[in-house]
């Protein structure tokens, strides 16, 4: 679990992390006094951005299934009602909340349809849901060798439940009675190798590639070795929808 809380934190702290979360909570426009909710808070990553938002005549609440991110979600921020709770199922009631955001957390939902019903369940006639979900299906890793790097690309796809769920947002929402306020693209662009290898798990999951026979030993190590070596040009794409209840 520390090493998931680190990601995460990591993740969160980069340049491009900081840039998108940022823009998330302005498309939102949460007013002072609103409630707000993040669902899949985890370590509660957002919780002060959310609590800063809304001001203290407002309320922000944090929900995640896991209770051991709800307990630290809980530690670092004690004045934040933080529930243990699923997004398919949220613990709140209906028309309850003025906004709810969701940031890396429908790529792995059992049902992502499911998940925004319930969100737009939840939320009051007007309140909007904010997403930020990544394309896994369009990383790219810039190499002499194409192949080894689009099998790497492949291969971290597959490990995704919704590889695909960034470009879907729009659709479920539709689907789900939704009005569409906001859809902007998002380049994720790592141009050094620590970070990179740090956020996209190059060494990791090339790895697990091997072992799972879609890349060679030899190409995978020849292939991190020029990326080690620079220059690197790695990323993906990330959306940010707003929908209006």
């Amino acid at each position: 679990m520390t090493d998931q809380i680190a990601y995460m934190d990591d993740a969160a702290a980069t340049d491009v992390g900081t840039a998108y979360k940022r823009r998330l909570i302005e498309l939102l426009a949460i007013a002072p006094g609103q409630t707000a909710v993040d669902i899949g808070c985890g370590p509660g990553t957002d919780l002060g951005s959310l609590a800063e938002a809304v001001g203290d005549g407002g309320r922000v609440i944090g929900v995640d299934r896991d209770a051991r991110m709800v307990d630290e979600a809980r530690r670092r921020h004690p004045g934040v009602d933080v529930r243990t709770g699923d997004l398919h199922a949220l613990p709140l009631e209906d028309g309850s909340v003025d906004c709810i955001k969701v940031d890396r957390v429908l790529q792995h939902a059992d049902d992502p349809q499911a998940a925004v019903v319930e969100a737009r369940r939840a939320l009051r006639s007007g309140g909007l849901f904010g997403m930020a979900e990544p394309d896994w299906d369009t990383l790219a890793v810039a190499d002499e060798d194409v192949e080894t790097s689009r099998a790497f690309a492949r291969f971290n796809a597959r490990q995704v439940r919704n590889a695909t769920i960034g470009r879907e947002l729009v659709r479920l929402c539709t689907y789900a009675g939704f009005h569409i306020r906001a859809v902007e693209p998002v380049p994720v662009l790592f141009r050094d190798y620590p970070t990179a290898n740090r956020i996209l798990g190059l060494q990791r999951n090339s790895a697990r590639a091997v072992d799972n026979g879609d890349i060679t030993r030899d190409r995978a190590d020849a292939w991190l070795s020029r990326l080690e070596a620079g220059p690197v040009v790695a990323g993906f794409t990330f959306y940010l929808v707003v929908a209006e209840a």
